[in-house]
């Protein structure tokens, strides 16, 4: 069954480029046009930007059973350049779906459950003998889910690690990309 993403919350930010009605109800359609069942979009990104002559789109989707999905490209012209990344976050979403489908396990919703934690890190007492300090602090939410749903993460993303919370030992764990292409995992364990 195909159906439309009725209506996610899409916001447009521009960068070096006013955001006209125009361009926002053209990326707003074009999100809500994707059609497919799953993974249902819950809100979406898209950053425009323009340097010269070089236009690029940004989408950022962050879809049902915490799924985020990324796209970027870049043309001559602003409609192309969206276009263009609507279709790569497209084909994005269809191969997330069959790997799914592929594997024939029986999707229960035994993430959902699950609470999402906020890890807060730790106050770092100030040492005067050491060089090194924190220049920025993240906040990442820590989202339950498999091995196998991480890895489908981040290969659908360009970064270079994800926190999440390991649906089987309720631990959190960090999944990295290597310099060979393959991924690392990072599991904690109490001593």
């Amino acid at each position: 069954m195909i159906s439309t993403n009725a209506h996610p919350a899409v916001k447009v930010t521009g960068r070096h480029l006013p955001i006209t009605d125009a361009i926002n109800d053209y990326c707003t359609r074009k999100i809500e046009s994707l059609h497919l069942d799953y993974p249902k979009i819950i809100e979406a990104h898209v950053i425009l930007e323009v340097e010269k002559y070089r236009h690029s789109a940004e989408v950022v989707l962050v879809c049902s059973n915490h799924i985020t999905i990324e796209a970027c490209e870049e043309t001559n012209d602003m409609y192309a350049a969206i276009d263009a990344v609507t279709d790569k976050v497209a084909r994005q979403m269809r191969k997330y779906k069959t790997r799914l489908m592929r594997k024939h396990r029986p999707r229960k919703d035994i993430v959902q459950h699950l609470e999402e934690h906020v890890l807060h890190p730790e106050p770092i007492e100030e040492d005067e003998h050491h060089e090194h300090a924190v220049v920025r602090t993240e906040r990442l939410p820590v989202k339950p889910m498999f091995v196998d749903e991480a890895v489908l993460q981040m290969e659908m993303s360009h970064r270079q690690f994800l926190v999440f919370l390991n649906a089987r030992s309720a631990r959190v764990n960090v999944l990295y990309r290597r310099r060979s292409g393959d991924f690392g995992l990072i599991e904690p364990t109490a001593n």
